[in-house]
């Protein structure tokens, strides 16, 4: 599977140890930084480019491509991919495995937006493993919803 990657400052170290576990697990990533620690950087430098880049390989491969986007709550994050046509974000910022799998198997999200300042290493890599092999339930009652959208 292809993941796409982005940080801020608040997220930065997280996705890096993430980075490196997705790698070891054998995943293909796309990072669209941040590359370094900066206190002054802006979220939607990071997320509008790998939303919208994801979003173009979505519409040919919605299997196997999905995000990991990171900051400090992961709200602002999901607000700035949600902008983006067939991106679907969820927000993760306390480690609840329901929360996880309903946000697949229900909605089909295809990212996942991480609160760096509330979860710890460990819940994170818990949180990724579950969600990338948590499928789409395929049912008609939520594939109808998100068609709505």
């Amino acid at each position: 599977m292809t993941i796409y990657l982005a940080a801020d400052h608040a997220g930065f170290e997280l996705k890096e140890k993430i980075k490196f576990w997705l790698q070891k697990q054998g995943h293909e990533i796309k990072d669209f930084g941040a590359f370094s620690f900066d206190p002054a950087d802006d979220y939607p430098d990071f997320m509008n480019p790998a939303a919208k880049e994801l979003a173009v390989v979505l519409a040919k491969n919605p299997e196997n491509n999905r995000g990991i986007f990171f900051g400090g709550s992961g709200q602002g994050e999901a607000m700035v991919a949600n902008r983006h046509k067939g991106v679907r974000a969820a927000v993760l910022y306390k480690y609840d495995e329901d929360i996880i799998k309903l946000s697949r198997e229900h909605n089909n999200a295809n990212v996942l937006c991480l609160g760096a300042r509330f979860l710890k290493e460990k819940e994170v890599i818990r949180a990724v493993e579950l969600w990338i092999k948590t499928s789409f339930s395929n049912e008609p009652r939520h594939k109808r919803r998100i068609a709505k959208f």
